[in-house]
Formats: structure tokens, C-alpha cells, sequence
């Protein structure tokens, strides 16, 4: 006996959708990718980005640790990275991003990438 799919009622729409489950450490890894690509350049003797996510039904909320250069526009740069994150998150994850946080670990100058070490040496 052969049944045609689409006149049975058990497979209406809801039923037949399923779910789909994201970790949050993998939202975390697209949002310090897309960190790097909303930079201008990861300062020489940096780190490169990374991220941490909370997602709670279908809104993420994103924090992300960076190093720069200095001198730069700092304020310039953060905004990009937040624009980059949201944008990124929401067009290949489907999440709604309320925020995004960014945390400016370190300034990265060339006076101090070639500076002595400090400190006592062994």
C-alpha cells in the first residue's frame, strides 16, 4: 500500500519542522570571526578576538575581547565590531542580537612591541 505524504494528517506542518539547536560556543566562534572581520587589523604581537555568548530563546547577547593598535579610533573601531557581530550572528544564525559588548583588552603601540622587557630577569 503506498501513502501519499501529503494527505496525511500526521505530518502537518508543525509536526513535521522540528528544531534546530545551536550551542552557544558556536555562536560564540562566528562572532569572534566576524570580530576580526569588522577590524581593521589585529595588532602586530595581539591577540586575535574572541567571544562569549548567552542566548536565551532566540535572543544572544554577545561579548566580545579584543586587542588594537595604538594610536586608533577606538570608538570607530568598537562600532564597527559591534555592527559586524550583530549583523553576522543574525544573517547566519537566525538570533536576534540585543547587545553587544566590547572590551578593549589591550592597546598595542610600536614603542611598546619593541620596548625592553620590564622587571627582573633571570
Amino acid at each position: 500500500m503506498v501513502t501519499d505524504l501529503a494527505d496525511d494528517p500526521v505530518r502537518d506542518g508543525v509536526r513535521d519542522r522540528g528544531a534546530t539547536t545551536i550551542a552557544d560556543r558556536v555562536v560564540a566562534k562566528i562572532a569572534a570571526q566576524a570580530a576580526r572581520e569588522g577590524l581593521d587589523a589585529v595588532p602586530q604581537g595581539g591577540s586575535k578576538p574572541h567571544a562569549s555568548v548567552v542566548v536565551h530563546r532566540e535572543i544572544a547577547h554577545v561579548s566580545v575581547s579584543l586587542d588594537l593598535d595604538y594610536p586608533s579610533d577606538v570608538g570607530r573601531q568598537c562600532g564597527a565590531v559591534r555592527n559586524r557581530v550583530r549583523t553576522r550572528v543574525e544573517q547566519l544564525v537566525g538570533l536576534e542580537v540585543h547587545e553587544v559588548t566590547v572590551h578593549v583588552e589591550h592597546l598595542h603601540s610600536a614603542h611598546t612591541r619593541h620596548a625592553t622587557p620590564r622587571g627582573r630577569l633571570a
